[in-house]
């Protein structure tokens, strides 16, 4: 089965949030119905320990790091999810983004 639509979780600090919307509106992600500019954001822990070689956004290698982020859900069309993704990584602070990219059967629309 072929899904036309997938919903991205995207973890990313506060202050990245504007640019993030952003990014996505300027791509048409979140767009359902008659409706554009959906999307869900929510506080979340995140934990991460940077290894050698790393350079990260936050934290120091070799640390365990705790710190809060948001964890932004979005709802994407299946043809728009590759540039989808190239802008949210365009915007993203983090070496590793993590960006869950989840098939979804339908849709509320």
């Amino acid at each position: 089965m072929e899904f036309q639509y997938f919903k991205l979780e995207i973890f990313i600090p506060e202050t990245h949030l504007s640019a993030l919307q952003a990014a996505l509106q300027a791509v048409d992600a979140g767009h359902i119905g008659n409706y554009d500019c959906c999307l869900s954001y929510s506080p979340v822990t995140g934990t991460w320990r940077p290894l050698a070689g790393t350079h990260p956004y936050s934290g120091r290698q070799d640390e365990i790091s705790v710190e809060p982020e948001l964890k932004v859900e979005v709802t994407v069309k299946a043809p728009r999810l590759a540039e989808t993704l190239t802008a949210v990584r365009a915007v993203h602070p983090y070496e590793e983004p993590v960006i869950n990219v989840i098939p979804l059967w339908d849709v509320g629309i």
